[in-house]
């Protein structure tokens, strides 16, 4: 089990069953709504918990996914496409000691130009599902 929350805890849960290796996505959108590229992991949304949601709004950033966040602290927490039974979760709202890692960079056609990536993690023009969605 992994727990998470935003930053002021209105907004609390935990990840049960399997998770998602961590993706950096650099798509536009992410990179708009973080302040640089997003780091997530991905669960089935019977794997998500929510054990506190006072503070859970959600934006309908497109017409084929809305992403969820804190509405009294601002944390960036939830991606939820409409085509798919899963949940993309910010990395940066788990607790420490979850033990998954970065596996790769995905949207990479639309990464910002001020800064560079020298990790040596396979690097994706878009995302593909192919990348353990």
């Amino acid at each position: 089990m992994i727990k998470g929350a935003c930053l002021c805890g209105a907004v609390a849960f935990r990840l049960e069953g399997k998770a998602r290796d961590i993706l950096g996505c650099h798509c536009g959108q992410c990179r708009k709504q973080s302040g640089f590229y997003w780091a997530a992991t991905s669960v089935a949304d019977d794997c998500l918990v929510l054990e506190r949601d006072e503070g859970l709004a959600w934006f309908r950033a497109s017409d084929t996914a809305q992403r969820g966040f804190c509405r009294l602290c601002g944390s960036s927490l939830f991606w939820k496409p409409e085509d798919a039974p899963r949940t993309v979760v910010a990395a940066g709202a788990l607790e420490p000691g979850h033990g998954l890692k970065m596996a790769c960079h995905v949207f990479m056609e639309d990464k910002g130009d001020y800064y560079e990536i020298g990790d040596g993690l396979p690097q994706f023009a878009r995302f593909s599902g192919g990348e353990n969605a």
